[in-house]
């Protein structure tokens, strides 16, 4: 994650009780993210935190579009994403995780958002993603025609076919 200090937020210098940031996320992010299944974007990733006794409330907001590809012919489409979400942090000995609550260093005391922000965003994007009716790629489209036909066919050049053929003729007599 070359290049995301801008990520991180300094809690224990915090001086009012309430503080708002604001993270444009464009494709070095994601590329600095090493998003496998997310091939850029444009996204706007609001942060409130609210200083809460000894507790810190991060209250995360991401808008925007993602690019992805299409699950049918795998050319990038756009994809709009919204969506909230929420973490406690408390200071302490180590770094740990559990759920929606986060423990830092206190000697630290400083958190590191940019993965909080890309999970987020990750699950924030639909599990199907295929392109509007007449929007995939009709080069891939056709291919994917040209083999689905091939395969299903069983015109008998295919050594498997003719066994299946074998078995089938025997279960006639």
């Amino acid at each position: 994650m070359r290049g995301q200090e801008r990520f991180i937020i300094d809690l224990k210098g915090m001086k009012e009780e309430k503080a708002l940031f604001k993270f444009e996320l464009r494709n070095d992010y994601f590329e600095a993210m090493e998003a496998k299944d997310i091939n850029g974007g444009t996204l706007q990733a609001l942060v409130e935190v609210s200083k809460v006794g000894d507790a810190y409330l991060l209250d995360f907001q991401v808008e925007g579009v993602v690019v992805v590809p299409c699950d049918i012919c795998l050319a990038d489409m756009e994809v709009t994403v919204a969506d909230k979400s929420k973490i406690e942090v408390r200071l302490g000995e180590d770094y740990q995780e559990d759920g929606d609550l986060v423990i830092i260093p206190e000697e630290e005391g400083t958190i590191d958002v940019a993965w909080f922000i890309y999970e987020l965003v990750a699950l924030a994007i639909p599990t199907r993603h295929v392109h509007d009716d007449g929007d995939c790629d009709p080069v891939m489209l056709r291919k994917l025609e040209e083999l689905s036909a091939s395969d299903n066919e069983g015109d008998g050049n295919d050594p498997r076919w003719r066994e299946l053929e074998k078995i089938k003729s025997t279960f006639k007599e």
